[in-house]
C-alpha cells in the first residue's frame, strides 16, 4: 500500500520556522517529481513548491520563494519543505504529492494526508 505520511505542522508566530517531512512508503518515489500544496478554510488548493526526481531542480512560486525551500533524500524516501520567516496567510493544511508534473506543476495521483499549519500574528 503507497502511503505518504506528512509530520512537522504545529502553530507558532509569525516570523518564525517550521519544518514540514513526508515520507513515502509501499514503494520509491525515487524517480518522480515531488511537490507541496497546501489548501486554506475556503480557497482553492495552492502550489508551494516542486524538487525533480533527483533534486537537481526546485521550483517555489513568488509567494514563499526566499521563505521556503524544499528538498529530498531519495535514500530515505524522504521530502522536506523548510518554511522560513512564517506569515499569517501562511496557514493551511499542507499536503504532500507524489509523481509532480514538475514542468507544469500538476499534482500527481499520490497524496498524503496533509499537516495543519497556523501561523498567529
Amino acid at each position: 500500500q503507497v502511503q505518504l505520511v506528512e509530520s512537522g505542522g504545529g502553530l507558532v508566530q509569525a516570523g518564525e520556522s517550521l519544518r514540514l517531512t513526508c515520507i513515502a512508503s509501499g514503494r520509491s518515489f525515487s524517480n518522480v517529481a515531488m511537490g507541496w500544496f497546501r489548501q486554506a478554510p475556503g480557497k482553492e488548493r495552492e502550489f508551494v513548491a516542486g524538487i525533480s526526481w533527483d533534486g537537481s531542480r526546485t521550483y517555489l512560486p513568488p509567494i514563499v520563494r526566499g521563505r521556503f525551500n524544499i528538498a529530498r533524500d531519495n535514500t530515505e524516501n524522504t521530502v522536506w519543505l523548510q518554511m522560513d520567516s512564517l506569515k499569517p496567510e501562511d496557514t493551511a493544511v499542507y499536503y504532500c504529492n507524489a509523481d509532480l508534473d514538475f514542468w507544469r506543476l500538476v499534482p500527481g495521483d499520490y497524496w498524503g494526508q496533509g499537516t495543519q499549519v497556523t501561523v498567529s500574528s
